[in-house]
């Protein structure tokens, strides 16, 4: 009777776990004012790649945890890019770049966000330089997330030398 018990228990618990939504252990900082960012950015001279996310989506929480959060331990990514986390549907206020107060949904809404994940790549002034919608190849998306700062590091470069010739 007791191995019934014990077997009943542990389907439970096995159920729950899969039904539960995605926790995040560990994140990405959370936006509250693009002005900070913004003057980081200026100051590296790096893109500030935001994660569109879901604490409910599976695939945002396999880009947290396999991509972005051993990016952000990579010493080598502090100066290439800042790394920040947006609840796509969430409430909560933040500044956007130019100091008006919204909500992570409405920011997520005016960037036109309508899956998660989504990476969007913004330069100093709330430009969208790129974006990775979804979860496309695991095996690539380490190469797609490099590719991206690349050129967005790229495109801000180019920004910068064209506006130090005018």
């Amino acid at each position: 009777m007791n191995k019934m018990k014990f077997s009943v228990l542990l389907c439970l618990v096995y159920a729950i776990a899969c039904i539960a939504p995605v926790s995040q252990a560990e994140g990405l900082k959370s936006v509250k004012d693009f002005r900070i960012e913004a003057k980081e950015s200026d100051q590296k001279k790096a893109p500030i790649l935001v994660l569109f996310m879901s604490q409910t989506c599976r695939y945002c929480e396999i880009v947290l945890q396999d991509f972005l959060l051993p990016m952000q331990r990579d010493h080598e990514y502090d100066k290439k890019v800042i790394l920040r986390q947006i609840e796509y549907n969430s409430k909560k206020q933040l500044v956007d770049f130019n100091g008006n107060v919204t909500t992570q949904s409405a920011f997520a809404s005016k960037n036109k966000v309508w899956a998660v994940p989504t990476i969007i790549l913004f330069d100093s002034q709330g430009n969208e330089l790129t974006k990775i919608v979804g979860l496309l190849t695991v095996d690539y998306y380490s190469v797609y997330l490099d590719d991206a700062i690349n050129m967005s590091q790229e495109k801000i470069k180019s920004s910068v030398h064209s506006s130090q010739t005018k």
